[in-house]
């Protein structure tokens, strides 16, 4: 039996783990945090459909018997969901390589994401493949940009874009998360050199066509931001922004960045709470309708300007499961044997676009692609 564990695997990422790895055959499934009730609820809501064997066990990532506790599991596979990543230490991948399991994350956090680099070669020397960052971005952005980049010669830009529907289900992780960055100076590669842009600020408004509309837009500080401009040889501008579904929410916000910016408010991220209650009251407005685009614009190999949008929407309330299809894709192929790699290295170009298609169809997620060279060049 292969053993895999899912730290915070009762939790809103986490659950949704479990669930598509449900099928698995003489595999065990531990779902694991701080709380065994919550985790007894998600193993018994979720026995019945299983193939998969599904266990249950405390794990604390920041308790001292953290790697003991590991090395009693003797785990093939570690998935780390307990967020936020902002400012957490990489000791649960180092603990993964002292006890002999390969290492998934679902970070958005730039920094957690690029240090993963740095245990590269004990990783390579222990073979195990350590990944961070299997998530939305840069797990499904990287793949949207290895698909379409064969069809230009070179690449001018990225515009990556994220809107999630106000109904969507969020963690106090990931809000937890952005609020720590929020009016905060982070460097963005911008006209061909790197400039200095703020958390949460040049709001700006995009079209993502279909049942998402017009949603405003602001920074996001996120792990394509450093890691892009340089594997795919960017020659002037990688951007990456999201919103909130609410305009006025959206602006609070922008708001609230601009206080940190002049020095009213030092850092949000300690009125977490709070702040997650009263954007829960607001819940019922909106939709559960969110989109993901990137825009990849750049030179042909037959010498004209391209440009390609791969837009992807999401209703009924599975946007969601969208941050998790990564590291799930990963998993099975590791179980499986498919994946090869070893080393610790950020989400990029470990899958296919077409692998995840078929999580695109369960979910009914719709997605298309617009290509408008010939607009550019009449």
């Amino acid at each position: 039996m292969k053993k895999v564990i899912i730290l915070g695997g009762y939790g809103n990422f986490g659950k949704r783990i479990v669930e598509e790895l449900l099928d698995l055959q003489a595999v065990t499934l531990y779902i694991t945090g701080r709380n065994k009730k919550k985790a007894d609820l998600l193993r018994d809501k979720l026995q019945n459909k299983a193939n998969a064997v599904l266990k249950t066990t405390v794990i604390d990532i920041n308790a001292p018997t953290f790697k003991e506790k590991l090395k009693s599991i003797s785990p093939d596979i570690v998935i780390h969901t307990s967020g936020p990543f902002q400012g957490q230490m990489p000791h649960v991948p180092q603990a993964c390589l002292d006890v002999g399991a390969h290492y998934i994350d679902l970070s958005d956090d730039r920094s957690f994401v690029c240090g993963i680099k740095q245990l590269n070669q004990m990783a390579k020397d222990k073979n195990l493949l350590l990944v961070s960052g299997a998530s939305s971005v840069p797990g499904l952005s990287s793949a949207v940009i290895e698909h379409y980049k064969g069809q230009f010669k070179e690449l001018e830009s990225i515009d990556i874009a994220i809107a999630p529907g106000n109904k969507a289900e969020r963690g106090e992780a990931t809000i937890r998360g952005i609020l720590s960055y929020i009016g905060r100076p982070f460097k963005v590669y911008s006209n061909s050199k790197w400039e200095e842009l703020y958390g949460w600020m040049s709001p700006r408004k995009l079209d993502f066509g279909g049942v998402v509309g017009k949603r405003w837009l602001a920074n996001i500080d996120v792990p394509d931001l450093a890691l892009f401009p340089k594997h795919y040889a960017v020659k002037n501008t990688v951007t990456f922004q999201a919103g909130l579904e609410l305009p006025f929410l959206h602006w609070f916000m922008v708001l609230m960045a601009y206080f940190t910016k002049i020095g009213l408010v030092k850092n949000w991220a300690p009125l977490t709470k709070p702040i997650v209650k009263v954007s829960n009251l607001f819940k019922s407005l909106g939709t559960d309708i969110g989109g993901m685009r990137v825009e990849i614009n750049g030179k042909s190999h037959n010498k004209t300007n391209k440009k390609i949008h791969w837009t992807l929407f999401a209703d009924k309330g599975v946007g969601p499961y969208i941050p998790t299809i990564s590291a799930v894709i990963i998993a099975r192929k590791l179980l499986a044997g498919e994946l090869k790699d070893t080393g610790a290295t950020p989400c990029i170009g470990l899958y296919q676009l077409d692998d995840f298609a078929p999580y695109a169809e369960k979910l009914q997620l719709d997605y298309k692609e617009e290509t408008v060279e010939q607009l550019l060049n009449p």
